[in-house]
């Protein structure tokens, strides 16, 4: 007997209803867990998406595609198929695809994480009997400290670069990540700017409902915007480039879940680093599978075969869902060794549960 979902040359597909998810070339009917660009790709004929989701999705693919939506939960057939989309919890959009046909379940989570969010719906466990995860951080070391933690952290080291007159650039991704920075900062502090890429998605984000501290354009010309007393947030991106230079003295610190890992941060150069991820962490994501019910789990996008590996020692039938994105950049081998070793000493010390 056929699995419900398959892998063929266009990605993730759906034989009894004719539709892919999150395709990875051009198909007819495409249905997207996200609009980070590793998930959603430009050219198919249409595109279907959760609601809250449709002004990012259209902001990254453009005003001539053709993209429909669902509510939350709302449960349309496709050629037989039960399909329905529920709350990823990783950005504004980001949906969990549920397939139902013949009595067989499967969940395709996208990217997710448990953690609260305020720019975003929080992730909804959904009953299944095949688990699509994936697996960025999917080792035992990653172990994500609480939001109200990491936002006061961020806004002390803001708060001491204003009174010593730096301006605070803060490096996260244009989509999610920086919209949900930008929630966290306290802007009794200083003004706030964002980075061209990063303001076309906060006012998709606006346009969307989603309430964010006002976040200003960063003029033309600027130099020592806000007085020093500024903080501007920009994709990494930016930090290699000469237009940092036009804020005068800084202080630039980076945002990711990968700030855990001490290597990473003084390789790549930043002084200043805060974990916060829009990803799940090694025991959110044993909980998620755990709440699905779901006995097969097919690992995806990240630590792939580790996490395989320790789902079936753990009981379940694991298996490696093959991708050609990467999503996340991931950190050298070293860091990945010497994590691994640690996170698995970490894990052997405590309960499996």
């Amino acid at each position: 007997m056929s699995d419900l979902l398959e892998i063929n040359p266009n990605g993730l597909y759906c034989p009894a209803g004719d539709f892919y998810i999150d395709p990875w070339r051009q198909v007819s009917h495409a249905v997207i867990t996200h609009a980070h660009a590793d998930h959603a790709r430009p050219g198919s004929d249409r595109y279907l998406c959760a609601s809250p989701g449709k002004h990012v999705l259209r902001t990254r693919m453009g005003n001539n595609a053709t993209i429909n939506t669902v509510k939350y939960g709302e449960h349309f057939s496709v050629h037989g198929v039960d399909v329905s989309l529920h709350p990823a919890g990783h950005l504004l959009g980001s949906s969990q695809v549920r397939v139902h046909h013949q009595g067989v379940t499967w969940v395709v989570t996208g990217d997710y994480k448990l953690q609260q969010d305020s720019t975003c719906e929080c992730f909804e466990s959904v009953p299944c009997d095949v688990f699509v995860t994936e697996s960025t951080f999917g080792l035992p070391v990653y172990r994500w400290p609480e939001p109200a933690t990491v936002a006061n952290e961020i806004n002390t080291w803001w708060r001491a670069n204003a009174d010593s007159g730096r301006t605070s650039v803060l490096l996260s991704y244009a989509l999610g990540k920086a919209q949900r920075v930008a929630s966290l900062l306290d802007p009794s502090i200083g003004p706030i700017y964002g980075h061209g890429a990063v303001m076309k998605l906060v006012e998709a984000y606006r346009a969307s409902g989603v309430r964010l501290p006002p976040i200003d354009r960063i003029p033309p010309r600027s130099r020592k915007i806000g007085g020093g007393r500024g903080i501007v947030i920009a994709p990494p991106s930016a930090a290699a480039t000469s237009w940092i230079n036009r804020f005068g003295e800084t202080s630039i610190a980076m945002v990711s879940g990968w700030m855990l890992l001490r290597g990473v941060r003084r390789r790549r150069g930043f002084p200043q680093g805060f974990i916060l991820s829009d990803h799940v962490d090694y025991p959110d994501l044993m909980q998620a599978v755990k709440a699905s019910g779901a006995q097969r789990v097919l690992v995806t996008h990240g630590f792939t075969d580790i996490v395989a590996r320790l789902l079936t020692e753990r009981g379940l039938q694991a298996e490696i869902l093959p991708t050609r994105f990467i999503g996340e950049e991931r950190p050298d081998d070293s860091d990945v060794d010497k994590n691994l070793e640690d996170g698995l000493q970490h894990r052997d010390s405590e309960s499996t549960d």
